[in-house]
């Protein structure tokens, strides 16, 4: 089941655009500096890209991404703490549209005290939205407990690959192998540092030769 993210995305641009993709996941994962990286190497290819801020509860949420889009120059589409987060992304697809841009990119709450209210507000983002991909962002640290979350994120709302954050610190790849095995869906990219380049394909030889 694994495929590759840029020509992925490349397909689903000559069809359409713009290309939504949906970031999902908890909260301290990495998810908003993923969102950023995944932006930084789509603009790096000369694609236009559109960041929605739409964890709307946390207040730190909104400026954290308004300022990754700021350092790598790319539009974010942002509300009020507490807007509704279905229509700050609804406001930037129809943004996007308007400009003829690429890419939006919708940074999505990960609270799990409330897990009813954030799988209905998951849904009626991706209801307005329509993303053509929908990316679970994972701790590679976290273990056991980023296999319970994929799974859980998974029976919310399907998603169709995950992106595995701070391998660089996880030389074992198990957390990677679980999460693939226990929802059916591909590990496609893998963080591998701070900066806004580490991010790579994911790459499954390596993760045999690790767990070998």
């Amino acid at each position: 089941g694994y495929w590759d993210f840029d020509k992925t995305v490349d397909a689903f641009l000559e069809e359409d655009s713009p290309v939504v993709i949906m970031v999902v996941g908890v909260n301290g994962t990495g998810k908003t500096t993923t969102t950023a990286k995944i932006a930084h190497q789509l603009s790096e290819q000369g694609k236009s890209v559109v960041l929605a801020a739409a964890d709307t509860f946390r207040a730190g949420a909104i400026d954290q991404l308004a300022t990754h889009a700021e350092r790598i120059g790319v539009r974010c589409i942002r509300s009020q703490r507490g807007g509704d987060a279905a229509a700050v992304s609804r406001d930037a697809v129809d943004s996007a549209k308007a400009r003829g841009e690429d890419i939006v990119i919708i940074d999505t709450a990960g609270r799990m005290q409330n897990k009813t209210n954030l799988m209905e507000e998951l849904r009626k983002v991706h209801r307005v939205t329509q993303p053509h991909l929908v990316l679970f962002v994972a701790d590679a640290l976290a273990g056991n407990d980023a296999v319970t979350q994929a799974v859980e994120f998974q029976r919310m709302l399907s998603f169709d690959g995950a992106v595995l954050c701070k391998l660089d610190t996880d030389a074992k790849g198990g957390a990677a192998l679980s999460i693939a095995h226990s929802t059916g869906r591909p590990i496609v990219l893998a963080g591998i540092g701070q900066g806004y380049e580490d991010l790579i394909p994911f790459d499954p030889e390596w993760l045999l030769d690790s767990i070998l």
